[in-house]
């Protein structure tokens, strides 16, 4: 496996695929994932010449299970030692929900000079938590929710998410993939439990608003608008009015989790995106 130690002595795994000397694409992935969830993409995008690299967060999938750093900020410095370990250069940069926080914490922090352009995709900023300068978020009380049903039974309830809301499979009409439910599953099982308990923290109460104020590059917002874990209302649409100049995309009817159930549609739209 290839993997790379940050400054506070954490292993992280990353995947390179394709072209080492093509444009490199970034993927962050979401919660409680692993660099696997972007794998559709990747391959396609690899295939079309590009250079594709994702990690695993710290905590998630592959890499270690820190005790701290659970928390936007070292997710975003982490990000930046990857980025200057492999010296990429031009680089466009995708993230997927909390991927998406990632992202604009790393630009607030560390700037675009290694960036050409940047997409927030079924992204969580500005910021999801309802709060007296946010009022139009989600209660508090639904993430502990999340909480309260990860530590009772992390499992199970790792085996909810997928098999309703993550995918839209519970609107009716709709048609469960069994297999995408266990990959799911799988991902988020390979985390830590600490780890990614304290994520639900980091993605839902993390204010990214400055953050969207600082990104200088073209950037693309694609959300779907039956988005159940990430309401469209909360998120793209008003991450859309923060980012100067963003390019704006909606798929009618889609759920949070695109990468999979729209791929061949997103996967032409990010190869446009990246081309363009």
């Amino acid at each position: 496996m290839a993997t790379f130690t940050t400054t506070d002595g954490t292993s992280l795994y990353y995947k390179d695929w394709g072209n080492p000397s093509a444009q490199p694409i970034i993927f962050c992935h979401g919660w409680p994932l692993t660099a696997d969830s972007w794998e559709a993409q990747m391959i396609y995008l690899a295939g079309q010449g590009y250079r594709c690299i994702a990690h695993d967060r710290r905590g998630h999938g592959r890499s270690d299970q820190t005790a701290s750093g659970n928390e936007m900020d070292t997710y975003a410095d982490d990000l930046a030692q990857l980025l200057d370990h492999l010296d990429v250069k031009d680089a466009v940069i995708f993230g997927f929900s909390t991927g998406g926080g990632e992202v604009a914490r790393y630009i607030g922090r560390h700037g675009t000079k290694r960036l050409a352009k940047a997409g927030l995709i079924s992204a969580v900023p500005p910021l999801m938590v309802k709060r007296d300068d946010n009022p139009n978020g989600i209660p508090i009380e639904v993430f502990d929710g999340f909480r309260s049903a990860q530590l009772a039974d992390r499992s199970q309830f790792f085996k909810d998410v997928p098999s309703g809301p993550f995918f839209g499979y519970n609107r009716p009409g709709a048609k469960p993939s069994q297999g995408i439910i266990d990959a799911w599953w799988l991902q988020g099982m390979m985390g830590g439990h600490l780890n990614t308990l304290e994520c639900i923290k980091a993605f839902s109460e993390t204010d990214f608003r400055e953050d969207l104020k600082k990104f200088d590059i073209p950037t693309l917002v694609l959300h779907g608008d039956d988005d159940q874990v990430v309401p469209i209302a909360i998120s793209a649409l008003e991450s859309a009015k923060l980012v100067p100049d963003a390019k704006l995309l909606v798929y009618p009817g889609a759920p949070h989790g695109i990468t999979d159930t729209h791929k061949d549609q997103l996967n032409r739209d990010l190869l446009e995106f990246v081309r363009g």
